[in-house]
């Protein structure tokens, strides 16, 4: 456990800072709007902004938090997408969007693995873009819990999915010899995002029972 949080020692002073700014542009948006009318729309989008950025903030932290990493891309870690599939199922699939696309691109100061610009696109903007399809998720499943798992699902093998049409297309070259690139990157992206699905089910099960799910909720409306 000591080395799994030890990796956040080693996260690097502009990171630290960023993820600093991040926080206190939220802190001060979020007393900014306690004071204005709730009912003002640009009120409404300032709170999305601002826990936007939180949510960011904890999920860039989290994924830090690494129990495996893979050799060519991608980790297993301490559930860091569920700030941000949370975020989308408050707020919608828009704003869940552009949460993930811009987690993505901050996706790319730690280890960023790039062979070319549709490479790129695919394995962050895009990928991570995807977990705010989170806020997809019917309102008609009434019970909550069944309704989170639904959406980290439909999320997290979005992701997935990015992840592999990548790897088969551009990472083809890893595969071994008389292996489709196919099979091999549906196994090598399976190895992590399935395992990270698991945690991030998990931890959303013990979540969804605090008034945090709750707390986002009502100051959504």
């Amino acid at each position: 456990m000591q080395g799994i949080f030890g990796k956040l020692l080693e996260v690097s002073p502009i990171v630290w800072a960023i993820i600093g700014i991040i926080v206190i542009l939220s802190i001060i948006g979020l007393i900014i709007t306690s004071k204005k009318d709730q009912k003002s729309p640009s009120v409404l989008t300032t709170k999305k902004l601002v826990y936007g950025g939180m949510c960011i903030a904890i999920a860039f932290i989290l994924s830090y938090i690494r129990l495996y990493k893979m050799p060519q891309g991608g980790s297993i870690t301490l559930a860091s997408m569920f700030p941000i599939i949370l975020y989308s199922m408050v707020f919608g699939p828009i704003a869940g969007i552009i949460t993930g696309v811009a987690y993505g691109l901050l996706q790319l100061i730690q280890d960023a693995w790039v062979l070319n610009w549709a490479q790129l696109f695919l394995d962050y903007p895009l990928a991570f873009g995807f977990l705010g399809i989170a806020g997809l998720a019917p309102n008609f499943l009434t019970n909550l819990k069944i309704r989170t798992y639904f959406a980290v699902s439909i999320a997290v093998l979005g992701r997935g999915l990015m992840h592999f049409l990548s790897g088969a297309v551009f990472f083809a070259d890893y595969a071994p010899e008389g292996q489709s690139p196919i099979l091999y990157s549906l196994a090598y992206n399976a190895s992590y995002i399935i395992p990270e699905l698991i945690i991030t089910l998990i931890l959303s099960t013990v979540l969804i029972t605090t008034p945090i799910y709750m707390t986002l909720k009502k100051h959504s409306i």
